[in-house]
């Protein structure tokens, strides 16, 4: 932890933390059997606003580790190799924990080494800053977009050949996920583990294409050519995601390399609005509260699993009944108001709000995590 009062890129910081706040929203429902659509992942092919959240972090993510690297000069040598490496193995680590101590919570089994999940979205986070930090510094950025290329043509081959668009376990990635994970450290699908082992290879080109845009972004001087820059690069991204999607479905389970290029090409249009109005037209007061979450993305995301996790798992009696304390605010209180979906997302929404309270203090102390 540290305490810092540098300069931080605001519409950027700002995105950061509309994610996060949408991945709390999406990830904490009052109940699972009364969620809006919009709020759903798509079930297989296609793409809703929530297929959106993650890859939306991950290309930031990208910006991110653009910036932190110019400290290097992007010259690989062994005290920034370590400190990537470190960095990787600790947000891994604070994957499997999260892991665990739901296991720990839910089954009262301090060792579950046989049904621990291996993966999840903070193993996918370090996977692929890992190995994106260590490209940057080891290959002339001139290359990095064929890298891309390469990756996710590789990778569409290996899809089209391993039967790779089927919802099954004739699936090539979920073959290999069983066979080097084992079913009992999986996500609990069926079928698709939606971070395993091989949609992390497209997943690296997102990142990739993030750091990309980060180094146009950080280039340019003046703001309206960032701007200008940052639609042209969303615009013929999104454009070809969908128009080879007629080939390539759409796919955020198997991070299809249409998927990469959509939600990339979106991202960066998106991001491209917040400079607009951030940056251009300076409306910045909304922004604050978004701020707060994107300062200090990963301690919040950490932080919101581990109160989703207490809520669940410490109960009290509710009508003679042993009942969790997420129930009884939503059942008991939220529920008969707003009626079903309704109170499933007042659910979601106050919970944002708790973890906003907390990351509003760091916020407030310049607290960066």
């Amino acid at each position: 932890m540290n305490v810092t009062s540098n300069k931080r890129l605001l519409a950027l910081d700002v995105m950061r933390g509309i994610t996060i706040a949408g991945m709390i929203l999406v990830n904490n429902p009052g109940s699972w059997g009364y969620v809006y659509s919009p709020l759903k992942h798509a079930q297989w092919n296609g793409l809703t606003p929530t297929d959106l959240i993650f890859p939306f972090f991950m290309f930031i993510m990208g910006i991110s580790t653009y910036i932190s690297l110019r400290k290097y000069n992007f010259t690989f040598s062994t005290p920034a190799a370590l400190k990537i490496i470190k960095r990787t193995i600790v947000i891994f680590l604070i994957g499997i924990a999260i892991n665990w101590f739901a296991l720990l919570c839910y089954y009262h089994d301090p060792l579950p080494f046989a049904q621990i999940r291996v993966l999840g979205v903070m193993q996918r986070l370090a996977l692929c800053y890992g190995a994106s930090a260590l490209i940057a510094l080891l290959i002339k950025h001139k290359y990095i977009p064929y890298l891309i290329v390469a990756l996710l043509v590789g990778y569409f081959i290996l899809l089209i050949t391993g039967n790779g668009f089927a919802y099954n376990e004739t699936n090539i990635l979920s073959i290999v996920d069983r066979s080097i994970l084992g079913d009992a450290h999986m996500y609990q699908d069926n079928h698709i583990d939606p971070e395993g082992l091989l949609s992390t290879i497209p997943s690296i080109a997102h990142v990739l294409i993030g750091f990309c845009v980060g180094k146009l972004l950080m280039e340019v001087k003046d703001i309206r050519e960032k701007l200008e820059r940052l639609f042209l690069i969303g615009t013929i991204l999104t454009f070809a995601g969908f128009l080879l999607s007629y080939g390539c479905p759409l796919n955020k389970k198997i991070w299809s390399p249409t998927f990469v290029l959509v939600t990339c090409g979106l991202g960066s249009s998106f991001l491209a609005l917040l400079v607009w109005i951030i940056d251009i037209k300076g409306y910045k007061k909304w922004s604050r509260f978004f701020e707060s979450f994107g300062v200090n993305p990963l301690f919040i995301y950490v932080l919101a699993d581990v109160l989703a996790i207490l809520l669940g798992v410490i109960t009290v009696t509710y009508q003679g009944e042993n009942t969790s304390l997420q129930q009884v605010f939503y059942a008991g209180v939220l529920q008969p108001v707003f009626g079903n979906e309704s109170g499933s997302l007042a659910y979601a929404i106050l919970f944002v709000l708790l973890n906003w309270a907390i990351g509003y203090i760091l916020y407030k102390k310049k607290i960066y995590i």
